[in-house]
């Protein structure tokens, strides 16, 4: 029997599945809380969860990861010099090592000036920074059109170290110099992330015994290896729900259907059409930063199984996330008795900060953020909560401890909070699910306490209260999924022409997939809302890592070609590899699609996928000139080629050791 091994991380849980890779059917999951501070500790204790009796026959690993995506949000990249050949960035950029040189082209891909001229400031600029940079970015003015210029650069500075190098070619084809720039920054701190986390769950597998290749899920949906991936980690950011959208295609046996994924920080949306994901026009932003990377089309909303439910003029959900009481309480068991006999605030003083059932935490020092300083205020707060071994603070612990009214210090307690500098406990919808009797994980008791102590505020019994919870995230989850059809419409005209009314019901014709622990407790009132198929499949829970082990690999090419110069017959092709000109536009497209399949074959052939497994797809578009169908103004190709590494009869390599990844020079 030949077996895969599919890891998923997420804001929540790891998960990991065992799938026979004949027949395509689950073997056996396993779940364990994702651990922030270290990813492969939850990896290491959801492995641990599987038999390890089979671990002899796994073939196959993949590994769906919030790495990428976590280190960007919290700013914390390794630092990286940036090389700007021929412009200035206005922008602001993650980075303070910059040196600007000459150089660059023109749209055309004609070189503008020689970057030589500069090389004595270039290797001044790398014998200084050498020593405070993990890495470097090289960034060219359009690049896209002619990438000589980066890799000359690229090969000067391999001559003076041997720290990673990341061109911006290298990341897209699209033009946009700042944006494309950003993408070559960001990935370029997470390639020593990367190589860290790929070592250590290279030992872990070591560990276990499991001798197969390992792959990584990107967030189009498509599989790498994890040379590739070390090389372009940046494209990992959102493997997760890309992850469950391919899980749920396999799970299902739908190729085109949409799929909701509700985890613990966020409900995703997103769908596959003939067995491809859909992928944004645009590019993905993380941390509020817009890149080039190119990612599946989704919606994200911050609705899950953690998100805060608070009483504040009614019930409120999120969007912070806390971690739920029933959780708490189980680390700490005192905190069912305390939230017996504890000062509850008053009504009047009540947001999203100061609630019945809040209590706070110091996290620990490796969690903040990066760059951050505090006020004596804040020094001072922060010294008043108890430490992360400790039972958790009330507000009026806090307040005790400072000889101050919780109002005066509840602005000071979010920041921190914002800083991840303490974590908030809270009442969240997997508490009501305990209350509920849909959920037993953790402690129903200390739920049921949270549920009685917000439901009194509103004058409701727990379980009154809970089921309104329930209901609310069903209804979010339908609004969500209806948004994402019909983006055109307001939230307000959602609610008050679909959810809200007895007669109209929003059709959708395709199969609607729900994946994510918590879903099978909204099914049924999500039904209710929609006119819709929609399907819980069985493994909904860990979708994503089914889809992080049955996902392809995809690559995909673009050419664009143009005329030589206006009212000229001959032709420039700009592809992946460089500008080329050809006599007639007949020649450039014939020569630029035989490129498009030697380029999607020559990488197939990395993943040991024979020519005859892979499918290759060429789609045209010409611009003309007015009504002439003759000498277009612009061809572009988009080339894509699909194969499915897990099928292959053809040996795949196999995984370096995780003392072969350390010495791995980019």
């Amino acid at each position: 029997m030949k077996l895969g091994l599919g890891i998923d991380t997420g804001g929540t849980y790891t998960d990991a599945v065992l799938m026979d890779l004949e027949t395509g059917s689950i073997i056996e999951k396993s779940k364990s809380l994702t651990t922030h501070s270290n990813l492969v500790t939850g990896i290491t204790k959801s492995i641990e969860g599987l038999s390890e009796s089979h671990f002899k026959d796994v073939k196959f690993t993949s590994v769906s990861t919030t790495l990428a995506t976590n280190t960007t949000l919290e700013g914390k990249g390794y630092p990286c010099g940036l090389i700007l050949i021929g412009y200035s960035i206005s922008g602001d950029l993650p980075v303070s090592d910059v040196l600007e040189i000459r150089g660059g082209h023109d749209a055309d891909g004609n070189e503008l000036d020689d970057p030589m001229k500069d090389l004595k400031e270039l290797r001044e600029f790398i014998r200084e920074t050498k020593g405070s940079v993990a890495s470097y970015a090289v960034s060219s003015f359009f690049s896209v059109r002619n990438p000589e210029h980066e890799l000359l650069i690229k090969e000067k500075i391999a001559e003076l170290t041997d720290q990673p190098v990341v061109c911006g070619h290298e990341l897209s084809r699209a033009l946009g110099v700042y944006e494309r720039t950003l993408t070559a920054v960001l990935n370029a701190q997470l390639i020593p992330v990367t190589n860290q986390f790929v070592r250590s769950v290279l030992s872990v597998m070591e560990d276990k015994n499991i001798d197969s290749n390992l792959m990584i899920m990107k967030c189009d949906g498509s599989l790498v290896n994890i040379e590739e991936a070390l090389l372009r980690p940046v494209e990992s950011i959102f493997s997760g729900p890309a992850s469950s959208l391919v899980g749920a295609s396999h799970l299902t046996g739908d190729k085109t259907c949409v799929t909701i994924d509700v985890g613990g920080t966020s409900t995703d949306i997103s769908m596959i059409v003939d067995g491809i994901p859909n992928i944004s026009d645009t590019g993905a932003t993380v941390g509020g930063w817009k890149t080039m990377v190119r990612a599946i089309q989704m919606t994200t909303s911050a609705l899950g199984g953690d998100s805060h439910v608070w009483v504040c003029q009614g019930m409120n959900i999120g969007p912070r996330r806390v971690i739920p009481i029933s959780l708490a309480a189980v680390e700490f068991p005192e905190l069912v008795e305390k939230m017996k006999s504890m000062e509850i605030p008053s009504e009047r003083v009540l947001d999203s900060v100061v609630q019945g059932t809040a209590f706070f935490s110091k996290l620990p020092y490796s969690s903040r953020l990066s760059d951050i300083s505090l006020s004596n205020y804040e020094q001072a707060v922060l010294d008043a909560i108890s430490d992360v071994d400790e039972t958790p603070s009330t507000i009026y612990d806090i307040a005790n401890k400072l000889g101050d009214h919780p109002l005066m210090f509840t602005k000071i307690l979010d920041s921190l909070v914002l800083k991840r500098c303490v974590s908030q406990i809270g009442f969240t919808p997997t508490d009501a699910l305990h209350v509920l009797g849909k959920y037993s994980n953790w402690n129903s008791e200390a739920a049921e306490l949270g549920a009685k102590i917000l439901a009194d505020y509103l004058t409701l019994s727990p379980e009154e209260f809970c089921r309104r919870v329930q209901l609310s995230v069903s209804e979010k989850m339908a609004a969500d999924l209806i948004s994402f059809f019909a983006p055109y419409l307001k939230p307000e005209d959602v609610n008050r022409l679909v959810l809200n009314s007895p007669f109209t019901k929003f059709k959708i014709t395709t199969p609607v997939i729900l994946i994510g622990a918590p879903v099978r407790a909204y099914y049924e009132d999500f039904c209710n809302l929609l006119d819709a198929e929609v399907v819980l499949p069985d493994f909904y829970d860990v979708g994503n890592a089914v889809g992080a082990l049955v996902g392809d690999v995809i690559f995909r090419t673009n050419v664009l070609i143009r005329p030589k110069s206006i009212g000229s017959l001959a032709y420039v092709a700009f592809d992946d590899t460089g500008r080329y000109e050809y006599e007639t536009s007949e020649e450039a497209v014939s020569k630029s699609e035989e490129k498009i399949r030697e380029l999607i074959q020559t990488h197939m052939t990395k993943y040991g996928l024979p020519d005859s497994s892979v499918k290759i797809d060429i789609k045209r578009e010409d611009i003309q000139a007015g009504f002439s169908t003759e000498n277009p103004l612009e061809i572009k190709l988009f080339g894509i080629g699909v194969g499915t590494p897990r099928k292959t009869d053809t040996d795949s390599p196999k995984r370096p050791s995780s003392e072969t990844a350390e010495s791995v020079h980019l």
